[in-house]
This record gives structure tokens, sequence and C-alpha cells, in this order.
């Protein structure tokens, strides 16, 4: 993800908007962490490097899964804490939902690998 292209940028804006999305929904109102989002910035911000993204995703990506690991049947069957979407939904609802976005956003982010790698097969590291 250099910082040349527009599709290179929408790239960024992706990946700035998932950190952001599953750090507020799953980290601050599921796992209790501080974090505070800046939803504009996360279509706004140019020129994030690559080694900042891959960390932030990192980073996230501990955060999600520690949190996850911890829940309970219990608090899965809880109101989750925010109406996100307008209406009352229990946690395991809400991350059913989340779970189908962060699908759609795959699509896109496979639709533009495709457009930078001109449709070649990629090695995914993980």
């Amino acid at each position: 993800m250099g910082t040349g292209t527009r599709h290179q940028q929408f790239g960024r804006y992706l990946c700035l908007h998932l950190i952001g999305n599953l750090n507020t929904y799953i980290g601050k109102q599921l796992g209790g962490t501080d974090y505070v989002r800046d939803r504009e910035a996360e279509f706004t911000t140019r020129h994030v490097p690559k080694t900042e993204l891959l960390a932030r995703l990192a980073t996230t990506s501990e955060v999600v899964s520690r949190t996850l690991a911890a829940l309970s049947d219990e608090v899965l069957s809880e109101p989750y804490p925010e109406e996100v979407l307008g209406y009352p939904m229990t946690t395991h609802y809400f991350l059913t939902h989340l779970n189908g976005h962060l699908n759609y956003h795959l699509g896109q982010i496979d639709y533009h690998r495709r457009l930078l790698t001109s449709g070649q097969r990629v090695t995914y590291v993980q």
C-alpha cells in the first residue's frame, strides 16, 4: 500500500475504518478500553505508512481476540451497551451484525486488491 494511487489511498481508508470500528464496538464497548474514535479521520487521513497500519492492525487484533475470548454466554445474551442501529439488541445480535459489516468491507478490500495487482494471485501474510 504505497502512497501513490487513488486505489491505494482507498485501501488505507478502509483499514483505518475497520480499526476504528473494531476498537469502538468490541474494544471499548465490550472490553472496556479507553479508545476514542475519530470516524471522520478514518476517511480523511492521508499517507499513513504501511508499517503504522500494520502495527495498528496487530494491536486491534489483540484487543478483539482478548475481548471476544472473555465474553460469557451470559454477556452475549445481555443487551449490547449502545443502541448503534437505533434500537436495543443483544450483544450476540450486534456481533452478528458487525460480522456482516466486516464481510462487506472484506469484499471491498478484495476488489481493490484486484485493481492494485491486475488480478494477479498474491501471497497473504498472517
